[in-house]
């Protein structure tokens, strides 16, 4: 399995490739990774390659990528480049009409790409009093709702109750249960 994650500094990507990183190993499974930080600290541009499997290099090679997990909406159309025919990308959509452009959506179903918009903003505005920290691990779980991927919500909640910080610990929950209930059953 290769993943892209993509977002801003500051937005948790880092923690996202530890809980991957933390299922894979717990199953037994090879790790590889590379991040590219950019302006992170001032919430530039961030890039996670991650590999599950049995790879020889970290990097994830244009269009080979299976899924895309992006916390910021721009950075996400950005590396769609990245997913493999019929890959899945998990997108924080703040502005809807943006996913409508004709070129976008002909870019989709070439190359059958299956996109979940999520409006992590709004959810996280709405549902964690605009506690946007919280941002990883919405998407998180709105991966697993969405069947993306193959990790359950079973072992993702449990990855992130046992790595995130105790005082963050109920809230990371929460939103990996907001995430998850966004896309679970449609």
């Amino acid at each position: 399995m290769q993943y892209i994650i993509v977002g801003l500094g500051g937005q948790g990507i880092l923690f996202t490739s530890r809980v991957l990183g933390y299922i894979a190993v717990s199953r037994g499974e090879r790790v590889m990774g590379s991040e590219v930080h950019g302006m992170a600290q001032r919430g530039g541009s961030v890039i996670s390659h991650f590999k599950v499997g049995d790879y020889s290099s970290p990097l994830v090679l244009t269009g080979a990528a299976d899924l895309l997990l992006s916390f910021d909406q721009n950075e996400g159309i950005r590396n769609l480049h990245f997913l493999r025919k019929a890959g899945h990308a998990i997108l924080n959509v703040h502005a809807p009409e943006a996913m409508e452009n004709p070129h976008l959506k002909s870019f989709l179903a070439e190359r059958q790409i299956k996109a979940f918009c999520l409006p992590g903003y709004d959810i996280l505005r709405e549902k964690m009093e605009g506690r946007f920290l919280f941002m990883n691990a919405l998407i998180l779980g709105a991966m697993c709702g969405a069947g993306a991927g193959n990790l359950s919500i079973d072992e993702v909640s449990d990855a992130v109750e046992k790595l995130a910080p105790a005082k963050f610990r109920a809230d990371n929950l929460k939103a990996v249960n907001l995430g998850y209930g966004h896309f679970a059953g449609k």
